[in-house]
Parts: C-alpha cells; sequence; structure tokens
C-alpha cells in the first residue's frame, strides 16, 4: 500500500503539471487510484474530488476572460452546467459497480478519441468567424457536456472547448470559459459524492495536494515545454490505459 500511495502522489503531482499544460491529468489519476485497490466506481468518484481544488484555482486564474456564448449569458451557461453535472452525478451512484466497471474501458477510449481529436485534428476557429450554432443547439449541447462530466469527466474540456468555439467564442475567451464550466460541473458532483458516499479523505487529500503542487510547476513550464510531445504523451497513456482495461474487463 506504501509504494501504491507513492505512486499515487508521483502520478497526482504530474496530472496537475499536465493539466496545467494541456489537460489530461485524470489519465493518470485514474489508473494510480485503481493500483490502490479502489475499484474503478469509487476511483472516479475520488478522482473528481480530490481534483477539483485544482480546477477552482485554474478558473480563477482566468476569470476575467469568461463570457457568455450564442446569445446565452454566463449565468444560463453555469446553471445549465450546475444542473446538467447533478444530473450526471446521480446517474453514476445509481449505476452499479460491476456495470460501471464494463463501462469504464469505452468511457476511457471516447476520451482519449476526443482529447486526440482536440490536439491534433480540430481546426481552431479564427477570431472574425461567426458562430455557428443557436442559443438552443448551445443549450442542449452544454447540458449533454455537463451530464457527461459529472457522470466521468474525461474529455468535457474538448468537448466545452469546441462547442464554445462554434458558439462564437474565441479560443482564448472559450479557454477561460470552459475551465470555469468545468468547475461549476464537478461543484454539483462533488457535493453529491461527499453527501452520497464514503470518501478515504486521506487518499483526496494527498492527491489534491500533489496535483495543486504539479499546478504550479506547470504554470512555470508553460513557454518551456513542447506541448506537442506533451499531447502525444497523453494521448499514448489514455490508449495505453484503454487496452488494459479492455483486457482487464475481459
Amino acid at each position: 500500500m506504501t509504494l501504491a500511495l507513492i505512486l499515487l502522489a508521483l502520478a497526482s503531482f504530474i496530472a496537475g503539471a499536465q493539466n496545467a499544460l494541456a489537460g489530461g491529468g485524470s489519465f493518470l489519476v485514474f489508473p494510480a487510484l485503481l493500483f490502490t485497490g479502489l475499484n474503478p466506481l469509487a476511483a472516479n468518484i475520488t478522482s473528481t474530488i480530490a481534483l477539483f481544488p485544482g480546477q477552482i484555482t485554474t478558473s480563477l486564474a482566468g476569470r476575467s476572460l469568461v463570457e457568455g456564448a450564442a446569445g446565452l449569458s454566463i449565468r444560463m451557461l453555469v446553471g445549465i452546467s450546475l444542473v446538467g453535472g447533478g444530473i450526471g452525478a446521480v446517474l453514476l451512484l445509481a449505476t452499479p459497480v460491476s456495470i460501471f466497471t464494463h463501462l469504464v474501458p469505452y468511457l476511457v477510449l471516447f476520451a482519449t478519441a476526443v482529447f486526440a481529436w482536440g490536439s491534433f485534428v480540430a481546426k481552431k476557429r479564427a477570431e472574425d468567424e461567426p458562430a455557428h450554432i443557436t442559443p438552443r443547439a448551445a443549450m442542449v449541447s452544454q447540458m449533454l457536456i455537463a451530464i457527461y462530466g459529472g457522470y466521468f469527466g474525461g474529455g468535457i474540456g474538448i468537448l466545452m472547448l469546441a462547442a464554445l468555439t462554434a458558439a462564437g467564442l474565441s479560443v482564448r475567451h472559450a479557454g477561460a470559459t470552459k475551465n470555469m464550466l468545468a468547475g461549476v460541473i464537478n461543484v454539483a458532483a462533488v457535493v453529491i459524492f461527499i453527501v452520497q458516499t464514503r470518501v478515504q479523505w486521506y487518499i483526496v487529500l494527498l492527491v489534491a495536494v500533489c496535483a495543486i503542487l504539479g499546478g504550479q510547476l506547470g504554470v512555470y513550464m508553460l513557454r518551456r515545454i513542447n506541448e506537442t510531445v506533451l499531447r502525444v504523451s497523453i494521448t499514448a497513456i489514455g490508449i495505453l490505459l484503454t487496452i488494459g482495461l479492455f483486457l482487464h474487463a475481459g
């Protein structure tokens, strides 16, 4: 168990740096939590709670760039995210461990595909390019992303970035807005998880502290690391994790 906690601390530190640089830190924290002996459902819940403080600090740092999109106010987007995150969390708690265990490989595969698409395929929207979706479509897309985020969460940053830029925001403002909305989505999930489940707080504290420290390092490294190498590494981790989870489920 001591070795597992040491590896978890290291994985959490690196994950914090990854999230500050390019995202994808959960690809390290989730399997590290599995290695400590937690089942996939408990590992997902613990990861959500433990990485939440880092999301808050990140969203606060970019709050001046946060704005609404596609005719929707930021208050409306926050409300949608809060409700959707709560729905996703409730659905997760209603899912038996055995069923969630079999779903995890597909969820990780989806998250990895979304991350790879956003990193290597999707084209960035030009600053003067008009919005491509209506307010109603923006509401529906944010609700679906929020429900998914409350249920699992992997890849929601890329999904929101794509939706918000399509809704008319520049990449800079979309990035700051999605950081804040990701925190809002997890507010509802974290509250529900804390109230409805038994949380191993020493593990949560270990992951949270190490991830925050890693995030500070990530901020300093932001202009010094090759982002392409980082994104390739994160995608590779997701692929290996997906293969391992499918083999384990089989």
